[in-house]
């Protein structure tokens, strides 16, 4: 009997433990000590359940003592080509582009002719690659000593992203070939915001705007207002949105952005509509609301003020139009008529925000950028991973020398003005014969996540 009655406590004993095992791992997961890769590895976990779009497709058991940048990715969605993290204590960590880094672009195009070329086609203001005499338009031949070729572009790239100074052969395009080469050093360093770059063209007595926007930051509503005050004043009839380069930034001044164009809309108008995971929901947002979420914006009431109030908007595109520029082609469609000109979009029809430790102090130095929300307009469209098509497509290197921005004859321009004073695409049908073989802001090249 005491054999029995002993042998009953050990298997409750034993059935007690199981179901405590069980409850401990379900409800607060695995223990570890505090500070240990595993430790944060949990807290990225746990972060990502609560707020990862993809949520559900979250292996069952990840492997939490993997390094915490491999963890983060073991998490990731198969659709999802956007989410990062960072650990603010090691600059290593943080995506590298050319474009962050020296603050330049270029592309490796194959001409009708057969012949390989690298041309530069972004050099921002008062950047490292500004400051070395880089130009839009010229042509790189060498990059620290080798030849650029179609099979090696990809490996120069990121061979940079490693190194602290650059040597670049340039020289320009003259008749069909590059002349006047010359070497020049850029190095690592930081590139200055950018400004908005306006100009009005005129033509039989119709004005049209051009405004160049590089990237969406926060605070930067009192320009954009400025711009528009200019273009209402002269008595602008049609627009052009240069957002070729344009990765995106805060979906709040694209809202801010879109309330200056449509003729009609009112501070209850719906702009964005956001769809997460079970623990987001739904969320809607009118073109008030989403402005507001950036403190230092003008109201919407102050900018409608300076308001086009226009039916049509074109603009301007490329494969590195991304995220909340992307929001303004898609979500102006309810209230006007976009015409997009230029390449397909890159396609991240999906916002975020950054998640990190709240605690003070601060125990956990890792920032995560995961993918949140599907983004859809006021009618529900959305779904656009694929990119954005033109309507007007066009390649802005069908003809060298890359022409400044902002100037009437550069390609993706003049396709625009033609469309707007001739009705015509103009030269877009000339560019199907040049191949873009390799483009250094690549999503591969350039996000780095």
């Amino acid at each position: 009997m005491k054999k029995y009655i002993c042998f009953q406590l050990m298997l409750l004993v034993a059935v007690f433990l199981l179901i405590f095992s069980c409850n401990n791992d379900d409800e607060s997961g695995p223990r570890f000590p505090e500070g240990s890769t595993e430790s944060v590895n949990l807290w990225v976990l746990d972060s990502m359940k609560r707020y990862y779009y993809w949520a559900e497709q979250i292996p069952a058991k990840p492997d939490y003592h993997l390094p915490v940048k491999d963890f983060f990715k073991s998490l990731l969605s198969s659709q999802d080509r956007f989410s990062f993290a960072v650990d603010t204590q090691d600059p290593s960590s943080y995506p590298r582009s050319v474009r962050n880094m020296y603050g330049f672009d270029y592309a490796v195009i194959q001409l009708p002719n057969g012949n390989v070329v690298t041309t530069v086609k972004l050099v921002m203001k008062n950047s490292p690659a500004f400051n070395s005499g880089l130009q839009r338009g010229m042509m790189i031949t060498k990059i620290n000593g080798k030849a650029i070729t179609a099979s090696n572009a990809e490996a120069l790239t990121s061979s940079i992203k490693d190194q602290t100074v650059i040597d670049l052969t340039v020289g320009n395009w003259k008749n069909g070939a590059v002349a006047d080469e010359k070497n020049i050093k850029v190095y690592y360093g930081y590139s200055f915001e950018q400004p908005l770059e306006s100009k009005i063209f005129e033509k039989n007595g119709k004005k049209t705007g051009y405004l160049y926007i590089y990237d969406f930051p926060d605070g930067m509503t009192p320009a954009l207002n400025q711009k528009f005050a200019e273009f209402k004043a002269a008595g602008v009839q049609e627009l052009i949105l240069d957002l070729r380069y344009n990765y995106g930034g805060s979906v709040s001044s694209a809202a801010a952005l879109c309330s200056l164009i449509p003729p009609g809309i009112t501070s209850s108008s719906p702009f964005i509509v956001y769809k997460g995971n079970k623990n987001g929901g739904e969320v809607k947002r009118t073109f008030a609301q989403q402005i507001t979420y950036d403190p230092h914006a003008l109201d919407f009431n102050t900018l409608r003020a300076n308001s086009l109030g226009l039916n049509k908007v074109y603009i301007l595109t490329s494969n590195s139009t991304a995220s909340a520029s992307e929001i303004v082609i898609n979500n102006l469609k309810p209230y006007l008529q976009v015409v997009q000109v230029g390449d397909v979009t890159l396609g991240k029809d999906m916002a975020g925000f950054m998640v990190e430790d709240k605690r003070k102090p601060k125990k956990i130095s890792w920032q995560l950028h995961p993918l949140i929300y599907k983004v859809f307009n006021a009618n529900g469209e959305g779904a656009y991973s694929n990119g954005i098509a033109p309507e007007i497509a066009a390649s802005e290197y069908g003809t060298l020398p890359l022409l400044p921005l902002g100037d009437s004859e550069e390609a993706l321009i003049s396709s625009a003005l033609n469309s707007i004073y001739s009705k015509s695409a103009g030269k877009n049908a000339l560019y199907q014969s040049v191949k873009i073989l390799f483009q250094s802001d690549t999503p591969s090249a350039a996000i780095g996540k």
